[in-house]
């Protein structure tokens, strides 16, 4: 499928697009407004770590960071949290590390934007104090656990000194003794000296740390509502409206059977087109055929292309019918009789609808008496032809209405007056109910030289169409075409105006 024919679908399915944009967009409003503002408040903490570029120091800040984001929102610190600001209840709480840094952010959600940051704040205050609980877990540190082992260490150092001490003073000459008691003292103050340099290392590691955890940017109340998000929420219900709007189109038009366009009529009935008329069920009305409109033009082609056909064989007699009512058979009948007579023609209209007779009304004449008073021998069809406004245009009105019509119009009496008439006249037109409501059309189509199919676009069904002509082939019906009525308009028909071209009746 082309895009230009994507486009036409949607403009003619354009209120199946508009109509949901319109309501979504009306409750999205609607519920956008009366909706409780909800404000968010955000704290912003810095946890340091150690950056010595190690795979362990890297692996350890990562635990560290989830430690925090865990230990946020679990019972306890909630409990003590709600016990601070003396709340029943706590709204949505949010702990979350930003990518790639050393910070923690807590978002609070809450009606009221004061609280909202107080309750961010409170709860990074209590990170903070419980940051020596955290590291330590509530065992010794391993400052204590050096400290006590550093004291134990002097208390050895001590002793071995003394002991050194008092062997060179008492046994200056006991080499040996000394000896042994010089390599202890250096054994022990070498240990001393590694135990201390630990301790001061992880003195400077656990002081560091205490410190590490530490409000970078505190929670202040929010101006405006962070939901709900007026401006998005209509551009999201717009987009996603407008591709529901397209896809329900785009469904309908796969389930819809109407034929839309001149390509699909043509498809569907497999037969020429004779014609395509703009608008031909302007009711009641004759439509004017002076040069400067586009609905005479269309009649003129329609004209041309029926002569054509008849230089193979004459068409001296023509049945118009159409599958469903309404389509414009009846008008288009009337207007083809004027512009045939305005060939220099003898036409003869006779309307065979004896169930809606519409050929009187048009040609504004009386239907006390017509086809059915000739066909029950009451009248000579001579006195029951009635002269039109149109020159060279007789009409046989249907006359009063029978109880068996198809009968009738199927009868040796029918026959005999079509032949008659056509010894009469050079086109004898039969405007005929639709196809798919009576068979009236049916029983006389075998009867006459050619067979006009009517269809309305924009209106006739697919499936309409086609049963109407299985119907003319099953009976052997010689259909010359079809006539397309409300086709699509060219440019030339914006040159006209409309107003001038109905005659009053």
């Amino acid at each position: 499928m082309e895009l230009r024919n994507y486009l036409i679908i949607l403009l003619r399915r354009k209120w199946v697009i508009i109509i949901p944009i319109l309501v979504t967009e009306i409750v999205v409003i609607i519920i956008s407004f009366i909706m409780t503002p909800i404000y968010t408040a955000s704290a912003m903490l810095r946890i340091a770590t150690t950056a010595t570029g190690a795979t362990t120091d890297y692996m350890y800040a990562d635990r560290l960071m989830k430690t925090y984001v865990k230990m946020a929102t679990t019972q306890p610190v909630l409990d003590e949290l709600m016990q601070k600001l003396e709340l029943n209840s706590l709204p949505q709480i949010k702990v979350e590390i930003v990518s790639q840094t050393e910070l923690l952010q807590i978002e609070v959600e809450h009606q009221d934007p004061i609280l909202a940051a107080n309750i961010a704040n409170t709860l990074a205050e209590i990170l903070i104090s419980q940051s020596t609980e955290l590291y330590s877990g509530g065992g010794k540190s391993s400052q204590e656990i050096l400290n006590e082992q550093l004291t134990e260490m002097e208390k050895e150092l001590n002793q071995a000194r003394e002991a050194y001490t008092n062997l060179v003073a008492q046994n200056p000459n006991d080499s040996v003794s000394i000896q042994a008691a010089k390599q202890l003292l250096d054994s022990r103050q070498e240990i001393y000296a590694t135990v201390l340099e630990q301790y001061e290392q992880t003195r400077i590691r656990e002081a560091l740390r205490e410190k590490s955890i530490s409000i970078v940017e505190p929670a202040l109340p929010p101006v405006s509502p962070s939901q709900p998000r007026k401006v998005l929420n209509v551009a999201l219900g717009f987009m996603v409206s407008l591709m529901g709007g397209v896809g329900l189109s785009f469904l309908i038009e796969n389930l819809d059977t109407t034929l839309y366009t001149t390509e699909q009529i043509e498809e569907a009935t497999k037969l020429p087109s004779l014609g395509m008329v703009p608008n031909a069920d302007v009711r009641d009305k004759l439509i004017s055929m002076d040069g400067n409109n586009p609905y005479g033009e269309a009649f003129r082609h329609l004209r041309t292309n029926i002569f054509a056909l008849n230089h193979d064989s004459p068409h001296h007699t023509l049945l118009v019918t159409s599958s469903d009512p309404g389509e414009g058979k009846s008008t288009l009948v009337t207007n083809l009789a004027f512009v045939l007579a305005q060939s220099g023609g003898k036409v003869v209209v006779i309307d065979c609808d004896m169930r809606r007779p519409t050929q009187h009304k048009i040609f504004n004449l009386h239907n006390s008496y017509g086809l059915s008073n000739v066909l029950l021998k009451k009248m000579d069809v001579k006195t029951a032809l009635q002269e039109s406004t149109v020159p060279g245009v007789q009409v046989l009105t249907s006359g009063p209405l029978p109880r068996n019509p198809a009968e009738l119009l199927g009868s040796p009496q029918m026959s005999e007056l079509i032949t008659r008439l056509r010894q009469r006249y050079d086109t004898v037109l039969l405007d005929t109910p639709a196809m798919l409501s009576v068979t009236d059309a049916v029983v006389l189509a075998p009867t006459v030289d050619g067979v006009i199919l009517v269809v309305s676009r924009s209106q006739s069904r697919r499936e309409g169409v086609r049963s109407a002509c299985r119907q003319l082939a099953d009976v052997k019906a010689r259909i010359l075409g079809v006539v397309i009525n409300r086709a699509e308009q060219n440019r030339s028909y914006y040159y006209y105006d409309r107003k001038k071209y109905l005659f009053k009746k």
